[in-house]
């Protein structure tokens, strides 16, 4: 696990799983560099990140009120309407058991995984959102990368004006 900040102070946990630390080492710090990041000192950063579980299923005719009554005796935490689908949130050790209660509802669910989630949130605008995007593909290049998970947040209308809808 790598830690660092991206442009505009935005925090930046690197996961990565290598045969080689410091090829996965070097990589991480050469994108970063190259990407206005910098690395920072282990705990720096992890500390605005908790681990939580995450299901993220379609949202078909199913409404929030649907999703939160299937999954709320399981320890889901909150249920969020992502447009296409919904995100439900846990904590990391109660993912399988929100995962078998979409099963046991009858509601396929198109991912399941434990990851990091921000506690705090950078808003961006459309050149701080590029400048994030571009440090972000170039770590995920690397094939010792893993996962990156970043404390940014960026408007539907920024979205649009940089052209990722």
């Amino acid at each position: 696990m790598y830690e660092g900040y991206g442009p505009n102070g935005v925090a930046v946990l690197i996961e990565c799983l290598t045969d080689n630390r410091n090829r996965a080492a070097s990589e991480v710090r050469t994108a970063m560099t190259r990407n206005g990041g910098n690395m920072a000192d282990p705990g720096s950063v992890a500390y605005l990140f908790n681990r939580k579980g995450v299901v993220i299923l379609p949202k078909n005719e199913l409404s929030e009120d649907d999703v939160l009554m299937a999954v709320l005796e399981a320890g889901a935490e909150e249920v969020n309407d992502l447009g296409e689908s919904f995100e439900v949130v846990s904590e990391a050790t109660d993912l399988v058991e929100v995962r078998k209660s979409l099963q046991e509802a009858g509601y396929d669910y198109e991912s399941a995984d434990a990851g990091f989630l921000p506690s705090v949130s950078v808003p961006l605008d459309a050149d701080g959102a590029r400048k994030v995007f571009r440090l972000i593909d170039a770590l995920e290049d690397s094939d010792d990368v893993q996962n990156v998970y970043a404390n940014f947040d960026v408007s539907d209308e920024t979205f649009s004006q940089i052209g990722m809808s």
